[in-house]
Parts: C-alpha cells; structure tokens; sequence
C-alpha cells in the first residue's frame, strides 16, 4: 500500500507549472477561482517572452530552469503543461524531489514511458493526477450517468468523430509539434480526450483495428485517422478523426446507440446535447437543455472542476478522479491504434499480461 504524505489542511496548496503556452491559461484561470484553497507560486518556460507573461498575469516565481524551480518554489504539486514527450522525465524528477504531479493530456506518448512515470510515483509516495477535464463538462456527466444506471440496455454501437482544423501553420509554431517524440499524431494529442471515453463510457476495450494517415501537413505523424473499435461487451464502434476540416473546427462528438437509447452529443467540443431518447423516463431528462453549452474553444470549462478534485485529494477529502492508472487505460488504447496502423493488424487488449 501506498504511504502518501499527510493530507494539507492548514494552509493553502501550493502550485508550480511547467509550460507556459496555450492549455496554460486554463490552469491559471482555474487556480484563480481556487485562491482560497490554492497558489500558484511559480511558473517556467524556456521562452523568455512567454516566461514573462505568464508571471505578469500570475505573480508568480518565474523560472526558466525546471529544475531550478523543483528545488526552490517550494511547491506542493508541480502542473506539466509542457510538450507531451517531456511529460515522463519531468514527472520523474518532480517525484524524486518529492512533488505531487499533474500532467496534461496525453501523459505520454510511449506506452513505457508512461508506466515509468507511475512507478516513480509509487516509489516516491507522491500523486500522479492525469488532467481529463472533458469528463467533467455538464453533457458528459449526464451521459455517463445515463450509462451508469443501464439506461441503455444493451450498448449496440459508439462512434465519435473530431474533425477540426489544425493549419501548417499551428505546426509550424513550435519545433515539437508533429513530432513522434514529443507530440504524437491527431490520435494521441487531439483527439486524447475523446479516446478517453472509450473506456470511461462504455467499459474494457477488447481490439481496436486503425488506419491513420499523413495527407496534407508536412509533419511526422499523421493529421487523419480512423480506428475500429470491439468491446469486452460485444458493443462495436468506430473513432474518425481529421486536423484537416476546411475551414475551422466542426466537430467533435459522442453517438451511443443502445436496446433502450440513442443520443448523441455533439458541437465543436461534446458541449451540445443534440439527441436524447430513452425507453424510460429519468429525472436527469429535464436538465438535458441546460446541460448544452455555446463555446469556440475545444478545451471546454472543466478544468476548475478537476482542480476541485485534486485539491479535495490533497486535503484527505476524496480519492482522485484520473491518476496515473486510470491515465494509462486510455494511452493503452492509442498505443493498440498506432501499432494496428504500423503494423496492418488488429490489436487485442490488454497490451501486455
């Protein structure tokens, strides 16, 4: 068993983030609406113009060293908003100086990589929290409890779709982006959060069969892929994904076709309820309006809820939502996908016994 450090009650738990570019902002808006339980006392870039934005918006500790400020930030938990391929040696190290870490999506792009980050983890008796905000937006709450109470009967068939739009020009923003090591493909950085719910929603994937393919960016991974899915339960599906949606992003979306019910959730970030039908009645049927929500931004509004949990799990009030484990579940699911495609064969789960 685990011997995790003392729960932090009497004063507020401090944070440190590592990358300062776009999903950062999240982090820091997030926080700010924790300030009575949570601060943000440093932040590092190796880009010195960002480095210094981030600490005029924060007031935090800039440090361009990550290391640096593992040994002087005096921070509790240490946020990884960096590139997703330095995700596994930095969690190493935050572990060995004793630091909680939350890593954003994926948590790896190596599917060794990322049991290497929870026995650090393990060894060190730290948390290792994996961010899945999206499972905390108001429709997929609803829709999880819908499948949690076996609303659907039988699940028949799931697909989801993420079509948007990523420009050579996003790529080209940054030297890691569409890289193997560093960023992966419109599967493992995308479209994470929607092979998330795989498992999340509909339970144990038993093979995934995929196609991806490199067909308009000049980048090493692929900018389109689909991906056959076959659960432990019989139910059957499919993931299609594209950054190549002319113009701008279109969609991204859930279909749940089961004996019982049908719904889909849709809009550009599964924010619009856009079909709900069961056999039989629920109360959860009459907040289905007020669940859909207008937004352009793919990320959608859960990060102050998941901070909620983290915090609550660092004051001995809860059990985490997303650790390290349950993070590995859906890496394991887009690693199946990437060797289906290398190789041209299905891939059964589980990776390995």
């Amino acid at each position: 068993m685990i011997k995790y450090p003392a729960p932090i009650t009497d004063r507020r738990i401090r944070f440190a983030l590592a990358g300062c570019g776009r999903i950062a902002a999240n982090h820091f808006g997030a926080l700010e609406k924790h300030k009575d339980r949570a601060q943000l006392v440093a932040v590092c870039d190796v880009d010195a113009a960002t480095l210094e934005q981030a600490a005029h918006r924060t007031g935090a500790r800039p440090f361009v060293s990550y290391v640096e400020m593992l040994e002087k930030s005096g921070a509790d938990v240490v946020v990884l908003a960096t590139p997703s391929g330095l995700h596994p040696a930095q969690t190493i190290q935050a572990a060995d100086a004793g630091k909680h870490v939350m890593t954003e999506k994926p948590m790896a792009t190596r599917w060794e990589d990322g049991k290497r980050m929870v026995a650090a983890c393990d060894e060190a008796g730290v948390r290792l929290f994996v961010v899945k905000q999206n499972r905390r937006n108001a429709t997929l709450q609803l829709l999880k409890r819908a499948v949690d109470r076996k609303r659907f009967g039988r699940i028949f068939m799931v697909t989801i779709n993420v079509f948007w739009s990523r420009p050579q020009e996003y790529y080209d923003s940054a030297k890691w982006r569409g890289t193997w090591e560093f960023d992966g493909g419109a599967f493992m950085n995308q479209a994470s959060h929607y092979v998330d719910l795989l498992d999340w929603l509909i339970g144990p994937v038993e093979s995934v069969q995929a196609y991806t393919g490199t067909l308009a960016r000049n980048i090493q991974v692929e900018d389109t892929g689909v991906m056959l899915v076959r659960w432990r339960s019989g139910a059957m599906g499919s993931v299609n994904v594209t950054m190549l949606t002319y113009p701008k992003n279109l969609e991204g979306s859930i279909t749940i076709i089961g004996e019982k019910g049908t719904v889909r959730v849709g809009g550009v970030a599964v924010n619009d309820i856009q079909h709900w039908e069961f056999a039989d009645q629920d109360p959860d049927d009459a907040k289905v309006k007020n669940a859909s929500y207008q937004t352009s931004s793919v990320y959608g509004f859960g990060h102050p809820l998941y901070y909620d949990n983290v915090l609550e799990v660092l004051r001995g009030e809860a059990e985490p939502e997303t650790d390290g484990r349950e993070g590995l579940r859906s890496l394991e699911v887009l690693i199946a996908a990437y060797l289906s495609a290398r190789d041209g064969r299905r891939v059964a789960l589980p990776l390995e016994y």
